[in-house]
């Protein structure tokens, strides 16, 4: 079992999508990784030697990966509630930070809908 910034990538997975299983790691900055490192993307984990995962893992130092990088994104969603502009007043409140519509749609964010029941004249 290869253990990379804390975490356990999949054994049976080519090495180049056993990265992604990494957080803050996607397909582009894994195959960067492994270009660095010069390990084949093409070989399976459980077939790598352990020479190839201390390059891996010497190379993904370089990055903020893992607990750091949920913690930096964490900081920043907090300095927006902080300040009280409006992106941090809508992610307090739950609803879409990027100017989407809200009447309708928004689901994700607003929840299942809530049954009201019509006004009278």
């Amino acid at each position: 079992m290869a253990r990379i910034s804390g975490i356990d990538i999949p054994r049976e997975k080519r090495v180049e999508v056993a990265l992604t299983y990494i957080y803050g790691i996607g397909l582009t900055r894994a195959q960067t990784i492994l270009e660095k490192s010069g390990v084949n993307p093409d070989i399976r984990v459980k077939d790598l030697v352990d020479s190839d995962v201390q390059k891996l893992r010497a190379v993904t130092e370089e990055f903020t990966l893992e607990g750091d990088l949920r913690r930096q994104e964490g900081m920043a969603l907090k300095r927006l509630q902080d300040i009280g502009c409006v992106r941090g007043r809508r992610h307090r409140m739950s609803l879409p930070v990027r100017g989407q519509r809200t009447r309708t749609n928004a689901r994700t964010r607003r929840g299942a809908r809530k049954t009201v029941a019509g006004r009278k004249k």
